[in-house]
């Protein structure tokens, strides 16, 4: 192949790549520029699936319970989760706010079943491309967890 056809073909291959390229940037649609995960659950009743399916009532923060959860999180948690960063999975910071407590509390107990039947659940999973392992979490350290989030948000 010589240098005219070479110039060719890449003439022939550069004008479309670029023009679909300008193409896409102008026409597509602005994106939201709240992240996925800062959308908050609007659904009326967003328990998520699991065994958590009635309402979790809070009552003033209990720091003894928060304390154990911190342990329980840093424990089984931190490979992929960070408190206001993004790393494997969605930082942790505001979850409170995002996410009913209910919701929060089925994603750590049953998080591959959140990920296949729960459309909040499969967005995340779409999003940060790992499933959530499940930790064995039973409810009374899922409930600490929950507690933990709740110092952090009132913290934060």
């Amino acid at each position: 192949m010589n240098q005219n056809d070479l110039l060719k073909l890449l003439k022939n291959l550069i004008i479309p790549v670029l023009g679909i390229s300008f193409f896409l940037t102008f026409s597509c649609k602005k994106e939201d520029s709240q992240p996925k995960e800062q959308k908050i659950n609007t659904t009326a009743n967003s328990f998520g699936v699991g065994p958590i399916q009635s309402k979790i009532e809070l009552g003033p923060l209990d720091n003894a319970l928060a304390q154990k959860g911190e342990k329980i999180f840093n424990e089984k948690c931190t490979a992929c989760h960070k408190i206001e960063e993004r790393y494997v999975g969605p930082p942790i910071k505001d979850v409170t706010k995002r996410r009913t407590p209910e919701w929060i509390m089925n994603m750590i107990l049953e998080p591959i079943k959140m990920t296949q039947e729960d459309p909040q659940a499969k967005e995340l999973l779409a999003e940060y491309l790992t499933q959530m392992t499940n930790q064995n979490i039973s409810q009374e350290e899922a409930r600490a967890i929950l507690e933990y989030f709740r110092k952090i948000d009132q913290t934060n």
